[in-house]
């Protein structure tokens, strides 16, 4: 493996993880998102699966995201006959977003963006030296 192979494996997993910061952001903006019409289904929180790649030409491997899905977890209701997307009884689904999960969803990507960063910056630093050693 070389220099180049590092950098592409590590920039794969920053644009990996930017991609988890995405969905978590949306699930966070619309965590209080409910239907507009009566008994109508909210926002429904959005999940992401990643996949290993491999370069053939190298041999490097990488990530990418696989799929960016739903969470089928069953939403929860709220008393709120006046609210426009309440059934007969008056409750409204409310998104199956929970602040907390999205909240450590988000320190673990930036902690993987960050470890990424810190390789390609010092998979840099080594290059940089290399070449300064070959002048």
């Amino acid at each position: 493996m070389d220099f180049s192979d590092t950098i592409g494996i590590s920039a794969a997993g920053m644009q990996a993880q930017a991609d988890r910061l995405r969905v978590v952001s949306e699930n966070l903006a619309n965590q209080e998102t409910t239907g507009t019409t009566a008994g109508s289904d909210p926002y429904r929180r959005k999940t992401i699966t990643f996949k290993e790649t491999l370069n053939h030409q190298t041999g490097a491997s990488g990530v990418q995201v696989k799929n960016i899905g739903q969470d089928q977890t069953p939403f929860e209701t709220r008393y709120e006959p006046g609210h426009p997307a309440a059934d007969a009884k008056g409750y409204v689904k409310v998104p199956n977003v929970n602040m907390m999960v999205e909240v450590m969803d988000s320190h673990e990507a930036q902690h993987s963006y960050e470890a990424n960063l810190n390789t390609m910056q010092i998979t840099r630093s080594m290059l940089t030296r290399t070449i300064n050693l070959m002048k």
